[in-house]
């Protein structure tokens, strides 16, 4: 049962030291306002988590979050769960919180491949994905590019934008319309039994319509049974409005694993300048050819990756994206290091105000 849903042996061998007594293994399949449901041998059950887990972490990202797997101890014959353990991550998807803070927000763990998805029309934006592939890169999640709505175009406009995405990104990309059904075998051939896949995108892309075609004619635990996710009409512009509000895990009718979120109007990295340089793996390489270790690819001689882009080899927009989040990047690792500084440099005044005071 377990295995179904992604315990793999990667952590049936983390099971020995996560194991407590009278406890088992399950996993988060939905998290909602700091209300959880997870997935165990026994079904779908609500859960808390113990006192000890939600007030000694030392950050909320540590908290579950869907796609986790938990040592939990069930009760009430078996209807509810206590959370005890958060297993050790194999990948994360996370992201900076919303505004001038440096606070992670977890999207979810243990994924396997996230799909990218993109409309054709109003929301494609290269800047966008290039954000997407940063976080996936820094998490170390397989990314795969999703575009959706193709019957809203032509097939030269199709063409254009898949050779957009290939010069930001080697990923493969999928080309869909969940109107026509055109390119939805594609995708569902990407789908393996056992493996967890993630819905990626703005509000208004299609995720959730694309959710219902890949889950057409299975009951679903999460509403009653036959009925289909809730989307609404397309807007004016042709383009859908938000419907998602939770993140949540379910499982195919193939077996495959898939989490829907919901749209992002902020994708803020939390990836240091690796984690960047990792999503954008073909400048990082040109970067190695640059004349200077210290290069900052922007104003100096022999810079490899300012030729590529006179040169044409680069496009002149993933450039300066790339440039534009490895600043980004080293502005958070700096925010971050001088909040270690500012917290350490407090703990020291404690410390001392109690040893003048006798504490």
């Amino acid at each position: 049962m377990l295995q179904s849903w992604g315990f793999d042996p990667w952590f049936a061998a983390n099971a020995a030291e996560m194991a407590m007594e009278g406890c088992g293994f399950a996993r988060v399949c939905t998290v909602d306002r700091g209300a959880y449901r997870i997935q165990g041998e026994g079904g779908e059950v609500p859960a808390e988590l113990a006192g000890r887990l939600a007030y000694h972490v030392d950050s909320p990202a540590d908290l579950p979050c869907v796609g986790d797997w938990v040592t939990v101890q069930f009760h009430s014959d078996g209807t509810a769960a206590i959370i005890h353990r958060v297993f050790p991550r194999r990948t994360v998807l996370r992201r900076k919180t919303a505004g001038e803070g440096c606070a992670v927000q977890m999207i979810a763990a243990n994924i396997d491949t996230a799909f990218i998805v993109q409309s054709c029309r109003y929301d494609f934006n290269p800047g966008r994905l290039g954000r997407y592939l940063v976080m996936l890169a820094d998490g170390g999640v397989e990314p795969v590019v999703v575009l959706t709505k193709t019957d809203l175009i032509t097939p030269d406009e199709l063409s254009r934008l898949l050779a957009v995405v290939a010069a930001v990104t080697p990923a493969r990309a999928i080309a869909l319309s969940s109107v026509t059904g055109a390119g939805l075998d594609v995708l569902r051939q990407e789908l393996a039994p056992g493996r967890t896949y993630c819905l990626l995108g703005s509000s208004g892309v299609g995720k959730t319509t694309l959710l219902n075609r890949l889950t057409r004619g299975q009951a679903r635990a999460e509403t009653p049974a036959g009925h289909a996710f809730a989307t609404r009409a397309v807007s004016a512009t042709g383009e859908g409005t938000h419907t998602t509000t939770r993140r949540q895990l379910t499982v195919l009718d193939g077996g495959a694993l898939v989490v829907d979120t919901p749209g992002m109007r902020e994708v803020g990295t939390v990836a240091a300048t690796d984690g960047v340089d990792a999503g954008f793996a073909d400048i990082a390489l040109l970067a190695g050819n640059c004349r200077y270790a210290d290069c900052r690819h922007e104003h100096e001689a022999g810079c490899a990756v300012r030729a590529a882009v006179e040169r044409g080899e680069l496009a002149a927009a993933q450039y300066h994206n790339w440039l534009k989040l490895r600043k980004e990047a080293a502005f958070n690792e700096m925010s971050r290091l001088d909040r270690r500084r500012k917290d350490k440099a407090f703990g020291k005044l404690v410390k001392s105000v109690k040893k003048h005071k006798g504490y």
